[in-house]
């Protein structure tokens, strides 16, 4: 098994408000996508590990988005952020926070989501296509510029996942405390902007 990690060092403060820890799989690297990711012009795509693991410092610190169905991304939605990286085998493994006290609705959703139910995707650009002519497009270099939350069905890797701390997990009455002393939270739609210098697209089917 190889492994390459990136961490970004947090300080610890003891049971934080606005720190709800997570772990997820955001993709595999050197696999095929089950599905074309939004924006790869109808083709899957193979993320190759060389790109992974050239990427993982961009990773590091850019946020978390997700869309109130949970079926896209949106990137102007951004309630958490990624602080560890690591490819593992095959899979790129991220730990992180969402911010629980700003997102309360949130995190009593993805709570109450049963186990195994919820996925990842990534977000890229500048991305770099070995030959845009291939029927499954290699991309040999990107840019992270962060990750969307979202249904394992809707994602275009279907072997990712998501899920929070055990501790958030069995006690959702949790996200209840917070919401009931943070009663609002917003939702923003993404406003989509075409990049035609570089390919720039999200891993989440159309």
């Amino acid at each position: 098994m190889k492994l390459e990690a990136m961490a970004i060092a947090m300080p610890e403060v003891a049971e934080h408000p606005n720190r709800v820890p997570f772990e997820g799989v955001l993709t595999v690297v050197d696999e095929v996508s089950t599905r074309p990711p939004s924006g790869a012009r109808g083709h899957r795509v193979v993320l190759t590990r060389w790109a992974a693991e050239e990427a993982l410092p961009s990773l590091l610190g850019m946020a978390v988005d997700f869309a109130p169905k949970w079926d896209r991304h949106d990137a102007r939605a951004k309630c958490g952020i990624i602080t560890q990286a690591d490819v593992v085998g095959k899979e790129l493994r991220v730990r992180g926070y969402l911010f629980g006290r700003d997102f309360p609705d949130v995190v009593q959703q993805l709570a109450d989501t049963a186990a195994g139910a919820m996925g990842m995707s990534y977000e890229l650009a500048d991305a770099h296509v070995a030959d845009l002519r291939a029927e499954v497009w290699t991309l040999t270099k990107a840019t992270f510029t962060g990750a969307a939350i979202l249904l394992r069905e809707k994602a275009a890797y279907q072997n990712t996942s998501f899920r929070l701390a055990e501790k958030h997990r069995s006690n959702s009455r949790l996200a209840q405390r917070v919401a009931a002393q943070t009663p609002h939270f917003y939702q923003h739609e993404r406003e989509r902007n075409g990049n035609r210098k570089h390919v720039c697209f999200s891993g989440r089917k159309h």
